[in-house]
């Protein structure tokens, strides 16, 4: 669970930038090597980047929604 302080930071990544980074934490995770400590680190760093990529989509739809002519 994300603290006060890292919902702050996330919030100023675009999504881009969260998407990359969720990119590389995939390909770590897919890659192995790392001990178990650091692949939790890795997945739970992975959740929050894709929570924020999902936050950015959400917006996103609902910025269209409102602008799409009604039938």
């Amino acid at each position: 669970m994300a603290t006060e302080k890292s919902d702050k930071v996330e919030k100023k990544l675009s999504y881009e930038a969260a998407r990359d980074e969720l990119a590389e934490v995939v390909t770590s995770l897919e890659a192995g090597g790392v001990s178990l400590e650091q692949s939790l680190k890795l997945w739970e760093r992975g959740e929050e980047l894709a929570a924020l990529c999902q936050e950015w989509l959400d917006g996103a739809r609902a910025k269209l929604e409102k602008i799409k002519p009604q039938s």
